[in-house]
């Protein structure tokens, strides 16, 4: 249905698509009373999924479909293993601004899942969580809200 084919689509309820995290996000957020409603909170939340959505994916693509950024086979392993230690710096910027936080914003939100996300995939990445304090403090928090529970049963993922 999206014919950029990368990115996350939301078929909304009328069955048009909306594409990119960018919108998806404030959507669903206004949607479900998950989204800032003070201006100054309202674009820091726009500039995390920012962040995330230009920074923190990209690099994890890169360690996961290296093939996407060149023809070139020998140069797939330099790719992969530069994605992986930017997307581990990406990480501990993450950490540093759950520093002092329950959430990234003022109180839970869309951005929460979406941060989340990130920790596990770092996991599957078998990269030194733990050491990631602030992080892993903010996934204990979140695995222990019922529906991220669910989820991460149903879909066998490992934090």
């Amino acid at each position: 249905m999206n014919p950029q084919g990368r990115v996350p689509l939301l078929q909304l309820d009328n069955g048009e698509p909306l594409a990119e995290n960018t919108a998806i996000l404030p959507y669903l957020g206004k949607r479900f009373t998950l989204w800032p409603t003070d201006p100054m909170a309202e674009a820091k939340a726009l500039s995390l999924i920012g962040f995330f959505a230009a920074s923190v994916h990209p690099a994890h693509a890169h360690v996961g479909r290296a093939e996407r950024y060149t023809e070139e086979q020998l140069a797939l392993p330099g790719i992969r293993a530069q994605g992986l230690k930017t997307f581990h710096g990406h990480l501990k910027q993450i950490d540093d601004m759950l520093a002092g936080r329950e959430w990234f914003g003022n109180e839970y939100s869309v951005l929460d899942p979406y941060g989340f996300v990130f920790y596990t995939w770092g996991v599957r990445r078998e990269l030194p969580m733990g050491e990631l304090k602030n992080y892993t403090a903010f996934k204990d928090r979140m695995k222990n809200r019922p529906a991220v529970a669910r989820v991460l049963e149903d879909e066998k993922i490992k934090v």
